[in-house]
């Protein structure tokens, strides 16, 4: 025998089986084979090894010496890899890797984590706010929450908020930002370029000159929000993301009109693991929390205009 190979997998779990169970037949039937299977790999196994390791008995075997001295070695590596495996599926089971934008984590989704938890304690959610959208095609998160249409290539999509965006700022630059309504710039725009310029449409100012009206280029929209609360500024943002800040008055929306473009923001994952179940309690309660945040904004969305872009 080459000593630097193995001998056949299906020998050598015939022969654990039967050398801890002490029958053909009995192994046969925890192997989910026939009894002259198990004999056939057993005799491969002798074969490949030059040795004997059972005396047959018409109702039982009996380990050789040479059985004797390898099954212990044997049924402890498959004890060891049963072990591994059980912990791998649990580990995987009990960490649920999440993907998400920024502002969507950072705003909305982390505030909430804990109720998730309170409600699943085996699963520990770990949560990655870069901007690239990871592969969850190869496994690297379990799930993501994107913004889009709701639909990618090999992904189930579960749909979550839709992508609204209004001016926000703090109470003290609420009459500045009104006198965008009369075709003034009065005070600093934060956010996003083309949001505003949609924005402006929709209310009739779409030939407004915003050349040196912007401040600060920041990095993610919740950081819009914190500028705009200390009075650096109007931020275009979403209303549903900071609900608290409008409803407590730190931040104040001068204007009704909210602007949705068709898009919206999604649970996604991948197709192959629709069935995992703690991306099922997870996918059912986001949406249910979701579905709460929807209702909650209601009193903020009374002039919602949607624009395909």
């Amino acid at each position: 025998m080459n000593l630097q190979s193995l001998p056949p997998l299906p020998a050598i779990r015939a022969f654990e089986a039967a050398a801890r169970l002490g029958s053909f037949s009995r192994a046969a039937s925890e192997l989910n084979m026939t009894a002259a299977a198990v004999s056939y790999q057993v005799k491969q196994l002798e074969s490949r090894l030059g040795l004997m390791l059972f005396r047959r008995f018409p109702r039982r075997v009996e380990l050789t010496g040479s059985g004797e001295l390898l099954a212990p070695a044997i049924s402890g590596a498959f004890a060891t890899m049963r072990a591994t495996f059980a912990q791998a599926v649990e580990r995987s089971q009990g960490e649920l890797s999440i993907t998400t934008l920024p502002t969507v984590g950072a705003a909305w989704l982390v505030p909430k984590l804990g109720r998730f938890k309170d409600r699943h304690p085996h699963i520990r959610p770990r949560l990655d706010m870069t901007v690239p959208v990871a592969d969850l095609g190869g496994f690297d998160f379990d799930i993501a929450i994107r913004s889009g249409l709701g639909s990618w290539p090999g992904l189930r999509s579960q749909f979550l908020l839709p992508n609204l965006f209004t001016p926000v700022c703090s109470p003290e630059l609420a009459e500045a930002a009104r006198q965008l309504g009369e075709g003034r710039v009065a005070a600093p725009l934060l956010g996003r370029t083309g949001w505003w310029r949609t924005w402006l449409e929709a209310a009739g100012q779409g030939g407004l000159d915003l050349a040196g009206a912007f401040g600060a280029q920041l990095d993610a929209e919740y950081l819009y929000v914190s500028a705009a609360m200390t009075g650096n500024g109007i931020a275009m943002v979403s209303p549903i993301f900071f609900q608290r800040e409008i409803m407590s008055g730190a931040l104040v929306m001068p204007f009704d009109l909210v602007v949705a473009d068709g898009r919206g923001y999604w649970l996604a994952y991948a197709a192959a693991q629709a069935r995992s179940t703690k991306i099922l309690a997870f996918r059912d309660w986001i949406r249910r929390e979701a579905e709460a945040d929807r209702a909650k904004a209601a009193p903020l969305l009374t002039n919602v205009v949607t624009i395909d872009r």
